[in-house]
């Protein structure tokens, strides 16, 4: 395979909401460079990026898949990222390690949700971005009501460099606004176009679609701009020139019509990925820091700069095992060489250098700065570690995840696959960070937590079919607590005679409920031998198994104090264990007495949602039992802060995304206990009562 160096290199992120023809586009992109020999289609599970069975039967991407093709000398790395949300970490992680972003825009829907976020990670990573309106042959697809649609959401710096000849099922082709020509494609989906003049149709309309441009590649400009004013237009080369730096600067956007289904507009979309996007050497130089400290360093984009790579994706092979996909930042990787992993300290040997074409892997002698390559079987690599040279180690920083916003409690089908979980989770965690597995210890369930519904639901496919584990998906249960409001004395006697020794101890306790959060306190006050030092800890031992088993509803009890002032022993009768169950006793007796009540969990919940939906969303808090905490604006959204019960939140993620229509996101953790309203401890006493005779019966 030809090793390319970093001018003819362009690293491409196929991003946009779900649906819009992002997989299409990108099978078009590598049929027109000759890196494919069909036009793939998703509805046909041919396509080269969506080669995931899981991907093929939905229709969706579920994740980041590289792709390459060369077109006029240059290789276009392709990196087709998903367009759901329950999958946005994908696309975050591909625009991390790309030097620019393909946003594509469905031509009937314009801007949607997720074509804003992502919109909104590639301007925090500084890339430069082009915009292709998709599907412009659909019925309603419009491109002037698409790029409206995009100018009202991203600003005038989105311009046209193209406008379509003919929309919907007349849309045949393209008007190039740099070059004042027609593009015109045949119906057989070949990509085979002849170039014309601008029909007369559309001429007016070109006319001033290319004044638009004009002016606004003038206006990135200062001495573009005295040119401008001083001749009224720009020189086609200065137009040409200055259009590249302005996209490269991030000051211009520009947008084309395409369909991938028809295989048209594809030509002028690699044209612009070659001729305006940057490539790895435009690109400022990679930051990191030095391992084990705050030091900040930095790689140029050079292939003689000390060797430094970005572990962005873990791949999970059925044949060849676990393999690293990483961004060359600087430097040259070669096959069956030595590098160090510098996020662990670790020597690591790199085999053989692979280029992945979807799922087919090319073998590659080296890799040059600004490549995307992968390399099978590292010892010790996971995603977001660096690969550097030893003697000039970096650390570079890692892909920013979302949090979880769903949890589901989940159990085997049968007892035999528990111990296939664990290990089939931590092999599918290697490749999707953001899953998250955890043990309740109060529940004793395993929590599994993801993204989204969805999210869960291609976790537990990928347990079935690769791992052959069974599991049932439920809500989680609530780790209620349970506490005291009130004081109160408590006596415990124990007393048994049989033949032989008999069983014997007495003891009184004072209860008194502590502050939260300060769980439980156990003071000895015994003066005067009425017990023995050496069974004083038997009637804490007794108390504290009491309180774990609660006394309400089953839930462990918390936040009291329990003074051991009193009691009796017997020299021959009394023992450890019979202390034991007299101080069980002793504090069921004194809890009666105290006014015993329920805690639940309280979270603290933020939620970022669009101005037009803040009433609402706070309305829907006050029926949930929230309590607001205030609202602050951030960028276009209003976050809203409240504490919430945890009962209130199990379905959140499904309920908000209706109620916002996708625009909203939310975060929430643990923040404190507090008490379970009156008129609803009786629901949750009577569920964990029913809950507890199912489990008797069961044993």
């Amino acid at each position: 395979m030809k090793v390319y160096d970093a001018p003819n290199i362009r690293n491409v992120a196929l991003v946009g909401h779900g649906g819009c023809g992002k997989t299409s586009l990108a099978s078009a992109l590598l049929f027109n460079g000759g890196a494919a020999n069909r036009l793939g289609r998703v509805e046909d599970g041919t396509t080269v990026t969506d080669f995931d069975p899981d991907e093929i039967e939905r229709q969706i991407s579920l994740q980041t898949s590289l792709a390459f093709a060369e077109w006029r000398k240059t290789k276009v790395n392709i990196l087709d990222a998903p367009g759901y949300a329950n999958f946005t970490a994908e696309a975050r992680a591909a625009l991390r390690v790309a030097d620019s972003a393909l946003i594509v825009v469905d031509a009937v829907a314009g801007v949607e949700v997720q074509t804003e976020k992502v919109w909104g990670y590639a301007e925090d990573y500084g890339l430069a971005r082009l915009i292709v309106v998709n599907r412009m042959d659909r019925e309603n697809g419009s491109f002037d009501r698409a790029l409206e649609s995009i100018e009202s959401s991203f600003g005038r710096a989105a311009v046209a460099i193209a406008i379509p000849v003919g929309e919907e099922k007349s849309f045949r082709g393209v008007v190039d606004l740099v070059t004042e020509k027609a593009l015109i494609w045949g119906e057989d989906g070949s990509g085979k176009f002849e170039t014309t003049d601008i029909p007369e149709a559309q001429q007016e309309a070109a006319a001033s679609a290319r004044e638009k441009l004009v002016e606004m590649v003038a206006e990135s400009n200062e001495a573009l701009m005295e040119e401008f004013f001083e001749k009224g237009t720009l020189p086609q080369e200065d137009l040409v020139r200055g259009l590249r730096e302005a996209v490269v600067a991030g000051k211009v956007f520009p947008v084309i019509p395409a369909s991938a289904g028809l295989n048209a507009g594809v030509h002028t979309v690699l044209d612009a990925i070659v001729d305006l996007l940057p490539s790895p050497a435009d690109r400022p130089a990679a930051t990191g820091t030095r391992p084990g400290s705050d030091e900040e360093v930095s790689r140029e984009a050079a292939p003689d700069a000390p060797m430094s790579a970005f572990v962005f994706k873990t791949i999970i092979d059925p044949h060849a095992g676990r393999i690293s996909v990483f961004r060359v930042y600087s430097g040259t990787v070669e096959s069956d060489s030595a590098v160090h992993n510098a996020a662990r300290d670790s020597a690591e040997r790199v085999g053989s250098l692979l280029l992945l074409q979807g799922k087919n892997q090319t073998q590659v002698a080296k890799a040059q700065v600004g490549d995307i390559v992968a390399v099978a079987k590292l010892k010790d690599t996971q995603t977001g570690d660096t690969l550097a040279d030893k003697d000039h180690p970096i650390v570079y920083p890692p892909v920013v995840l979302p949090e979880p916003a769903t949890t589901f409690a989940i159990e085997p089908k049968t007892r035999g696959d528990e111990d296939k979980i664990s290990t089939a989770f931590q092999r599918l965690r290697e490749e999707d960070p953001v899953l998250q597995v955890t043990r309740d210890p109060q529940t004793h369930e395993v929590l599994l937590s993801g993204m989204g519904q969805l999210h869960i639901e291609v976790v537990v496919g990928r347990l079935r079919k690769r791992y052959k584990v069974e599991v049932n998906l439920k809500k989680p249960k609530i780790p209620y607590r349970e506490t005291i409001k009130g004081s109160a004395e408590g006596h415990g006697r124990h007393k048994k005679q049989t033949g032989g020794h008999g069983q014997f101890a007495d003891c009184r306790i004072r209860m008194k409920p502590l502050g939260r959060s300060e769980d439980f306190q156990f003071v000895d006050k015994i003066f005067g031998g009425s017990i023995p030092k050496t069974f004083i800890p038997a009637v804490e031992k007794g108390i504290q198994e009491a309180r774990l088993k609660g006394f309400v509803a089953g839930y462990p009890m918390v936040d009291f104090e329990v003074e051991l002032h009193d009691g009796q022993f017997h020299d021959v009768d009394s023992s450890e264990m019979a202390f034991k169950i007299a101080g069980s006793l002793a504090f069921k007796d004194a809890v009666s007495k105290c006014r015993p009540t329920l805690l639940e969990p309280i979270m603290s919940v933020e939620i970022a949602v669009p101005d037009e939906y803040a009433g609402s969303v706070m309305g829907d808090l006050s029926s949930r039992r929230g309590r607001p905490q205030g609202m602050e604006p951030k960028g276009t959204l209003q976050v809203i802060k409240a504490e919430v019960p945890l009962a209130e939140m199990l379905s959140y993620d499904a309920e908000l995304t209706s109620m916002t229509g996708g625009r909203g996101s939310y975060h929430m953790e643990m923040d404190h206990y507090d008490e379970v309203p009156s008129h609803l401890q009786d629901k949750v006493v009577a569920t964990a009562k029913a809950e507890a005779g199912e489990g008797a019966t069961e044993e």
